[in-house]
């Protein structure tokens, strides 16, 4: 298991590239809540989601341990498998590096976060869809000087994910609960790192979509469960199949996991765009339904942190997301 300490390590190494995102907070929210609620906003991080700080740490990663061969017959290429935001980010991450990338994208990925992996140097390959995905970058994995860096399971990936929980905590001090969505698993296993060393008493809280429910049946269940087809949910950012056997690991010692309904996703991504003033997606804005059904369970005031995971939304997402104006319905714990 890893341990804080390569949470430090990630944080010196990414420490050049990316942005110390800021904590942002509502004083009307929490008037309404009863409760304090601060939001890392890692929709201003670069490519505009914490994908950045996984990629750019294993990269960096890569190049500090001599992995990555530049005197070998074949030039070193990264590869990686993405419905989006982590395409852009190992896109991103290698561009900083001066290093070739390929990411694998199943058809239906959001049309924004393609053209922007592109547009950061990256080559695209689309697949029919995500199993087809994963089993493309599988294969080219094999290959010589190619290095394949995971959407989530892999420890530096983690290492550089934790690091988001690590600087808000850092800032903020000792706190009650920490929330994160979970798609892979690797922002909520980096989270529950930072958390454990830097805030001992906190939960330590996840959340998912209903309809994309595979981390909760695999808490259930006790072992890793996958899901037959792509789900279909506006967090687009948690459609994974499955969780990978390192981030379960982590998964299965979280405090509480809250699977949430679409509606709910609707309503806060809604709300908290209104809020706070900056642009969340579904993904981002999924895990205050769960801090929601948390507080109503608290018989004293709270101090928590919800981690804003990305900002990137299509104009397709955007139109379901406001099919139906949630605004006229005013938080509140009850009801």
């Amino acid at each position: 298991m890893l341990s804080i300490e390569s949470i430090v390590s990630a944080s010196r190494r990414i420490h050049p590239f990316v942005n110390k995102t800021p904590i942002l907070s509502s004083s009307l929210l929490n008037h309404w809540l009863g409760h304090k609620i601060f939001f890392k906003a890692e929709c201003l991080q670069k490519i505009g989601a914490f994908k950045a700080r996984g990629a750019c740490n294993t990269i960096a990663w890569l190049r500090e341990n001599n992995k990555l061969d530049d005197t070998a017959q074949s030039r070193p290429r990264i590869i990686a498998n993405s419905s989006g935001n982590h395409a852009q980010a190992v896109a991103w991450a290698a561009s900083q590096f001066k290093i070739p990338a390929t990411v694998y994208m199943p058809e239906n990925v959001s049309t924004v976060k393609a053209r922007a992996t592109a547009a950061y140097g990256a080559e695209v390959v689309f697949c029919k869809n995500r199993l087809e995905t994963d089993a493309q970058v599988t294969l080219t994995a094999k290959q010589d000087n190619v290095y394949w860096v995971p959407p989530y399971n892999h420890e530096q990936v983690v290492a550089g994910q934790g690091t988001a929980v690590f600087e808000a905590l850092s800032e903020l001090g000792e706190i009650d609960a920490v929330f994160a969505p979970c798609g892979g698993g690797g922002l909520l296993s980096g989270s529950l790192i930072a958390a454990r060393a830097l805030s001992p008493h906190a939960a330590v809280i996840g959340a998912e979509p209903l309809n994309a429910n595979d981390a909760a049946e695999s808490r259930r269940k006790g072992s890793i469960q996958t899901l037959q087809n792509t789900p279909q949910t506006l967090a687009d950012g948690a459609m994974t199949l499955a969780v990978g056997d390192i981030t379960f690991e982590y998964l299965k010692q979280l405090d509480e996991f809250y699977e949430v309904s679409e509606a709910d996703i609707a309503y806060w991504c809604q709300w908290l765009n209104h809020l706070l003033k900056v642009r969340i997606e579904p993904t981002g804005a999924l895990s205050m339904a769960a801090v929601k059904q948390w507080l109503a369970k608290q018989s004293d005031s709270k101090t928590v942190l919800v981690v804003l995971s990305g900002g990137n939304m299509d104009g397709k997402t955007a139109q379901k997301l406001w099919c139906t104006d949630y605004l006229t319905s005013t938080p509140c714990l009850t009801g």
